[in-house]
Order: C-alpha cells, then sequence, then structure tokens
C-alpha cells in the first residue's frame, strides 16, 4: 500500500467501481478482510472452497446495538447520494434532480433543482447550500437562488464530498484522490490529502468514487481513506495528522475492497462511520476505538444484496450515508431504499 497510486482516467473508474461494487456484493468482502470475526457465526461449509456466504455476518451481536429506530420515512427522490444537516435540524439530500430540503421528520420543504446529479451537499451556518456536482460546485443563498459557480482544476473531477467551515469549503475529488480547499469565495487554495513523502503525506487510496471529508470541531479534518480501511487526519493546511482504522470483518474494522465510504462528527469526541457491502453504521472515538453499533446488516435488507445496484455506471448509486443532528440522532440515508432511519440512543 505504501507505492506509488496509478492515476486513472474516468471511464476506467467507471468500470472499476462498478466491479468493485458488484464483487464486495457477491461476496468479495473476505479477499480484504483477514482478522477473524468477532461476536459473529462461523460462515457454512461450502463444497466450492471459492464461495462465500456472508450469512454468519449479517447479524450483530445485540450488546454492540445501543441505538434504536425512532422514525423512518422515505425521501422519494431517484438515486440519492449523501445527506447532510443544516441550521434549523433541515436534512439536505444530493439527488438525481438536484437537492431536496426535508424536515428532521421527513417533510418536503424545498428542492433546488440541478441540470445535472447532484453528488454530495453542505450547508454553511448562514443557511448557504454547497451542492457538489461531478466536475464543479453550485452554491445557493438562503432563499434557494443560485449565487455562484465554483470551477474545478482537472477535467477528471469526480466530486463526491463536501464540508464547510467558518472560512473554507472542502471538496473530496475521487478521481484526483485528494480534497480541494476553496475560501468561501471560490478561490482554490490548495489539495490536501496527495502523495508526499516530503511531508510525510502517505496519499489516498479510492478504489471506487467513494471520498468524505469532514471538518471536527478540533479544526482537524477527517477523510475516509477505503483502500487503506481506514480514517485520516489532515490540519487545512494539508499536514498528516494521523490515522485510524484496520482492516478486518470484525466489528471493530472496515472490510471489503474500499470502506469506510462516509462519515460524520457525533460530538467534539465521536465520530460514526459507514460502510457498503456488509452495509454497517458505527461509532468510533477520536482516536479510533470502537465504542458500539447504530445499526447493522440486518437493518438494511436490500443494501448489501447481489443485483442492488442496478446501474453500475455509478458506483456511488449503492451503500449507506449518514448525518448527525441534535440530540444525538443519527440520519441514516439507504441509498437503495431511498429510506432515511432516524437513530437515537437506547434509553
Amino acid at each position: 500500500m505504501a507505492g506509488s497510486i496509478r492515476r486513472i482516467p474516468r471511464r476506467e473508474f467507471l468500470r472499476l467501481s462498478a466491479r468493485s461494487t458488484s464483487f464486495l456484493a457477491l461476496g468479495g468482502v473476505t479477499m480484504a478482510c483477514s482478522a477473524p470475526l468477532a461476536s459473529a457465526a462461523e460462515p457454512a461449509k461450502s463444497s466450492n472452497p471459492f464461495a462465500y456466504d456472508l450469512s454468519g455476518w449479517q447479524k450483530t451481536d445485540p450488546a454492540l446495538v445501543r441505538y434504536r429506530e425512532v422514525n423512518r420515512f422515505n425521501i422519494g427522490d431517484p438515486e440519492p447520494r449523501r445527506i447532510a444537516m443544516g441550521p434549523g435540524e433541515r436534512l439536505y439530500v444530493a439527488t438525481r434532480r438536484g437537492v431536496s430540503i426535508l424536515g428532521k421528520e421527513g417533510s418536503r420543504i424545498s428542492e433546488l433543482p440541478l441540470a445535472f446529479p447532484a453528488r454530495c451537499v453542505a450547508t454553511g451556518s448562514d443557511g448557504t447550500v454547497y451542492a457538489g456536482l461531478r466536475d464543479h460546485v453550485e452554491v445557493f443563498d438562503g432563499k434557494g437562488e443560485r449565487v455562484a459557480s465554483w470551477a474545478v482544476p482537472s477535467k477528471r473531477t469526480w466530486l463526491t464530498g463536501l464540508s464547510v467551515g467558518e472560512k473554507d469549503l472542502f471538496a473530496a475529488d475521487s478521481a484526483n484522490r485528494c480534497v480541494l480547499r476553496y475560501d468561501l469565495s471560490g478561490k482554490l487554495l490548495g489539495r490536501i490529502g496527495e502523495k508526499n513523502k516530503e511531508r510525510n503525506v502517505p496519499g489516498l487510496i479510492v478504489p471506487s468514487p467513494y471520498l468524505d471529508v469532514k471538518l471536527g470541531p478540533d479544526g482537524l479534518l477527517r477523510i475516509n481513506n477505503p483502500g487503506r480501511h481506514r480514517v485520516d487526519l489532515y490540519t487545512p493546511e494539508g499536514d498528516f495528522e494521523g490515522a485510524w482504522g484496520k482492516p478486518s470483518v470484525a466489528i471493530d474494522g472496515f472490510c471489503g475492497c474500499c470502506n469506510p465510504i462516509g462519515l460524520d462528527c457525533l460530538d467534539p469526541g465521536k465520530w460514526v462511520t459507514c460502510e457498503k457491502g456488509l452495509p454497517r453504521v458505527k461509532v468510533y472515538s477520536n482516536d479510533g476505538r470502537f465504542e458500539c453499533v447504530v445499526a447493522g446488516p440486518e437493518s438494511f435488507s436490500e443494501n448489501g444484496k447481489p443485483g442492488s445496484v442496478r446501474d453500475f455506471s455509478d458506483g456511488t448509486m449503492g451503500g449507506l450515508d449518514v448525518a448527525v443532528g441534535a440530540e444525538g440522532r443519527v440520519y441514516i440515508l439507504d441509498l437503495i431504499s431511498r429510506d432515511v432511519h432516524v437513530m437515537q440512543t437506547k434509553g
């Protein structure tokens, strides 16, 4: 993993995204996960030595699940990809038609239509909405009026995650395996996460377009590094500060070809992550210590099934995404069923 990362054209990225998604759904989970499984039954024996049975991993130890579902609603919009929490406990969902704005109980408030699918979304504290399309960022004011369009530095850019601070916007570029840093006027300030030996930056490995970024209360960026099965920490200036996570099918690790695929800050000391293939949502401490499960594979009956992703031209149409609301509520977007599961801590 420490070797150089080969850059690939978009067409090959699409092909690899489809292959990795289907491979994982068919049981390739074990190929990248050599650690023994904790708190789950052994997979059933098969006469075919190359056949893998995921049934032993579909059930989560109830003692590890510290959340319960308090609501569920369907967003109704086609092809959702990311969900974000905005001011006033409003949910913003990036979909094929644009950005849908929903109340915390699922009621539709408004919609920001776009000519092309929204891949990601984030909101500023002043209500400004930033919608990431594949190759640029659209900016809307609090009234829903389009006020700007930000260009990107590469024709191969594939935006899949956004995060906003008081002075900056960070855009995850899956195709170029980096995070773009903008000021809030749209000026590009730098690129974060590109491999650089002189700066001790290990680089991001992104086998399929599931790169996400979140700015934490401590001022550090969390960037999922799916090919390395971990979360990397960076300063806004691009200095690498460390990483946590490990490849394992066990509940405390990340399995498959490329996980985790999304994350959000639960509170100043905890982070929520989500995975595809074997769909799981979990909580980790700031230093990467596994704490509990929010929801396991049994909560997403269709998400991990073979054939659940029907359009392999875009791998980001499968899996989960997550946003955190008030009082620790966790909103999980199922990209297959288009349901939002509202989770609250037990007791």
